[in-house]
């Protein structure tokens, strides 16, 4: 098969944001005198957008409606203050672009993040690359493991779904790449664990993100 096309997850699979994530979660539940977490418990409180991301932070009695859109309000406002203060590129992502940009291959990302931080993540780390379409969670388009994203990206990119790899992260993205017909490749240096990726259907299982070139041989 001849691919044209990655479409990649972004927290996770391109950018290590999880201790940004965890420390601005953090902060909004000390304000309230909640409980905190470990960074390490966040890899599985991420992946289903921010309002998931607080609803499964919040000590379970406290996860009504209010608290949860307080506390999303509260984080949204800490989070763009602080995103970019340990967030960095894996190891190996920017020669793995590097190669695909030379090969003609063409790059877009879809995030559950919500957009406005995707572009945000996506510009400062991201702009060296000639990603075509940058999606994170709007209110026009359904979350993932819902399709809908991915078969836009390749609609508005006029390539078949069939000639994408999906590279991602997360059970998730494997459930988007097999529902949208693309090819789901799991990054392994990311938040979950290969178990999970495995069950949820991927089909690469990529300890380094140069390994994912044998597949465009």
């Amino acid at each position: 098969m001849t691919y044209k096309a990655f479409l990649f997850d972004l927290d996770g699979t391109l950018l290590n944001t999880i201790s940004d994530i965890s420390n601005s979660v953090n902060r909004v539940l000390s304000r309230h005198d909640f409980s905190v977490h470990s960074t390490d418990a966040y890899r599985y409180f991420i992946g289903d957008g921010a309002l998931t991301l607080i609803e499964r932070a919040l000590p379970e009695e406290y996860r009504n409606e209010d608290i949860i859109q307080k506390c999303h309000e509260e984080f949204n406002h800490d989070y763009r203050k602080n995103w970019n203060i340990k967030t960095s590129v894996y190891d190996g992502i920017a020669d793995m672009l590097d190669v695909l940009c030379a090969r003609g291959i063409r790059l877009s990302i879809l995030s559950n993040k919500p957009h406005e931080f995707t572009l945000m993540c996506a510009k400062a780390y991201l702009r060296k690359w000639p990603f075509e379409i940058i999606f994170g969670h709007q209110e026009k388009i359904p979350k993932k493991p819902d399709p809908a994203g991915a078969l836009l990206i390749s609609k508005k990119m006029k390539i078949s779904p069939s000639e994408f790899i999906f590279l991602g992260d997360s059970g998730i993205d494997m459930k988007t790449a097999w529902a949208a017909g693309m090819f789901p490749a799991a990054a392994l240096w990311g938040f979950r664990t290969k178990d999970e990726l495995k069950e949820n259907g991927a089909k690469a299982l990529l300890n380094h993100p140069m390994e994912i070139l044998s597949f465009l041989d």
